[in-house]
């Protein structure tokens, strides 16, 4: 009879739990409601660049990878094959809704080794940031294989808008889109 009480605890403490997840989740949704929807890519994005099949990790807030973005489905991790078109990168994903980053919303990749509790190894993610209306965002990539995640890299380094060269630099200091991206570390995000 000890037993059977210990049990019903347990179970008890258990529905504690997930009513708390549950009720955070939806205080999230209602917190990011003015998060616009992505947008939807065109009927013709183009030839395909490259493509890699993998996992859809999240988007999250640019630069605090811990904020992660609930609406609109981008909070859902699951298999997905990320597209290179000429238009953006299209990011196919298993059960729920495609993403999109149009090329002129994409402002940076990266790698890194991890991201909202998927934590890899040493730069085993890709991380693509972007502007989702006037958020900026980070959505983050794994690809099945190791050896694509550098070709993915290329190819959405590909698209990233070459900046302006700073005063006292030459042009070919900026090209490269993914050499002055660092990801946040605990100790270097700042908290608000």
């Amino acid at each position: 009879m000890e037993s059977l009480g210990w049990v019903a605890l347990t179970l008890g403490i258990i529905a504690v739990i997930v009513t708390l997840m549950g009720l955070g989740w939806r205080n999230r949704l209602r917190r990011q409601s003015d998060v616009p929807e992505p947008p939807e890519p065109s009927a013709d994005l183009g030839p395909v660049l490259y493509e890699a099949e993998g996992q859809y990790v999240a988007t999250t807030t640019a630069g605090d990878w811990l904020d992660r973005i609930a609406v609109h489905g981008l909070g859902l991790r699951g298999n997905a094959v990320a597209s290179v078109h000429e238009d953006g990168i299209l990011i196919t994903r298993t059960g729920a809704r495609t993403v999109f980053i149009p090329r002129g919303d994409l402002t940076s990749v990266q790698l890194a080794g991890g991201m909202t509790g998927k934590f890899v190894e040493k730069e085993g993610l890709v991380i693509l940031t972007w502007r989702l209306g006037t958020l900026g965002v980070d959505t983050g990539f794994r690809t099945r294989h190791a050896a694509h995640k550098a070709q993915l890299l290329a190819a959405t380094a590909a698209l990233v808008p070459v900046r302006p060269a700073p005063p006292g630099t030459t042009r070919a200091d900026t090209t490269d889109s993914t050499s002055d991206r660092t990801p946040p570390t605990p100790e270097g995000r700042e908290h608000l």
